[in-house]
């Protein structure tokens, strides 16, 4: 398993941390997610070898919100 933290700009509510969790759940390979709106970041546990950190960063662009 890795964990990686991913900056994400555009959340403005518990609406968002919410969708960017739920977006980032329905990937196969994700064991773990904790996104936080004070701090404008998801820590992502997954399994490597079923995804990778692009593909983390382009669910949550597809959810709507911006990665840095």
């Amino acid at each position: 398993m890795t964990t990686a933290t991913i900056l994400v700009k555009g959340m403005t509510c518990s609406g968002c941390v919410n969708s960017v969790t739920k977006a980032l759940n329905a990937v196969e390979g994700v064991e773990k997610v904790d996104v936080s709106l004070e701090k404008n970041h998801a820590t992502v546990t997954y399994d490597e070898a079923n995804v990778t950190e692009e593909k983390l960063k382009e669910v949550i662009e597809d959810a709507g919100y911006d990665v840095v």
